[in-house]
């Protein structure tokens, strides 16, 4: 040992030099000793015990210090995590693929069917919601009163209607009369027929004069002329029969059309009350009550909370051994200690660059194909007000139905909330 390794007064030679602990706590003497003079110079001694005796020391000083224990605690949260992250696995094993991605989710816009003004907005931000609950009424007041005109427009539809069948009733009834006055006619142009026949046999014999005979030639011809008419009467009767019955379908059509308008005006009126479709939680409200938005105008934008998965993306070499249906794990960034059961359902079929918000600048130059990976419809049931979109986080696919999973990717979730 050179004469710059000479242990200092007080101290007992060591077969090695001992670093001091830089912690800034003062040193403790040992049991039954006193402060040697290394201390008293600042320098932390050795005792006779070692190291054992000088720890033990320490801690007691570091325990009796303000915020020891939580110095302490947070010491050994640290030097586990140092120890997570020895121990940490290697890798994948064979038949698996990993890849970065985010947490994403079906959105769905409520909007109006038609321009309007926004009276009242039900949800706000952050609110969950379930299918057919109210979100937002829309301001009616136009609906209103053109429904108000299309009912009256219907009203008048059905007395034309009665109108034309009245209309139809009074033809039928001169169509009677003209028949009626037809069956005369032709009754009286037959008997002025045969008294004209029996003229014409007995004028040549004398019997019947001739003014008689053009008496009663002049008769047919009148009875001819009366039966024309009384036909052409019923003529007439039969077309006013045919409009009237022309103007019952143009009034029954009239009555429909009103009808529908009235139908329509109660669907946009009914329209106007926006519902939710799905169960899901409020992430936008870009709209406020009073603003008049045009139609498809967004008042609240959903998140499918029933419709989530994992978007993330491989290269070829791992994107052709994914199927439809493979399983998959998922763990986000947030919580690494709960892995997440999932399944490809989505391969994209034409190769992309890398979004610029995946990876790197070297990774965004390669061609990647699009994959999704949705979770269990029924545990997002039970785990719905927990379910946070656009978290990122690490996908792991087994692309081998062989290959069984290690120990560190075995599904491990949180009790769920009650």
């Amino acid at each position: 040992m050179s004469s710059s390794e000479q242990p200092e007064p007080g101290t007992q030679p060591s077969s090695s030099r001992v670093t001091p602990l830089r912690t800034g706590i003062a040193p403790v003497p040992p049991e039954g000793g006193t402060t040697p003079p290394d201390a008293q110079q600042g320098r932390p001694p050795v005792a006779a015990s070692g190291w054992i005796g000088v720890a033990r020391a320490r801690l007691a000083a570091v325990m009796k210090r303000p915020g020891g224990r939580i110095a302490l605690i947070a010491l050994a949260v640290a030097v586990a995590a140092a120890a997570w992250w020895m121990l940490r696995p290697g890798g994948l094993p064979e038949g698996f693929a990993r890849a970065n991605g985010r947490i994403e989710a079906t959105e769905i816009d409520i909007s109006p069917k038609i321009a309007g003004r926004i009276r009242e907005i039900r949800a706000h931000e952050g609110d969950f919601v379930t299918a057919g609950d109210i979100l937002v009424v829309m301001d009616t007041d136009t609906l209103q009163a053109q429904r108000t005109e299309a009912e009256a427009n219907a009203q008048r539809a059905l007395s034309s209607i009665d109108t034309a069948n009245s209309k139809v009733r009074q033809a039928e009834a001169d169509r009677a009369a003209a028949a009626a006055l037809t069956a005369q006619r032709d009754a009286e142009l037959d008997g002025a027929r045969r008294h004209l026949a029996r003229s014409e046999r007995l004028a040549p014999r004398g019997v019947v004069p001739e003014q008689t005979l053009d008496d009663d030639r002049a008769r047919v011809h009148a009875s001819e002329a009366a039966l024309g008419a009384a036909q052409a009467q019923v003529a007439a009767a039969e077309a006013a029969i045919a409009t009237a019955r022309s103007e019952v379908i143009g009034s029954k059509a009239h009555l429909d059309a009103a009808r529908a308008t009235i139908q329509r005006i109660q669907s946009d009126i009914d329209d106007s009350l926006l519902r939710s479709p799905r169960d899901g939680r409020v992430q936008y409200r870009p709209a406020e009550p009073g603003e008049v938005l045009a139609a498809g105008g967004r008042v609240l934008n959903l998140v499918d909370l029933g419709d989530v998965y994992m978007t993330f993306f491989m290269p070829t070499a791992f994107a052709g051994r994914v199927t439809l249906g493979d399983e998959a794990r998922l763990v986000l960034d947030a919580a690494p200690q709960w892995v997440i059961p999932a399944r490809a359902t989505y391969v994209a079929d034409v190769a992309q660059f890398t979004p610029k918000t995946v990876e790197t600048a070297e990774e965004r130059l390669k061609l990647v194909f699009r994959i999704k990976a949705h979770i269990d419809p029924e545990l997002l049931r039970k785990y719905m007000r927990m379910v946070k979109t656009g978290v990122p986080g690490v996908a792991y696919v087994r692309v081998d139905p062989h290959a069984q999973w290690p120990s560190w990717l075995q599904v491990r979730l949180p009790e769920p909330p009650a």
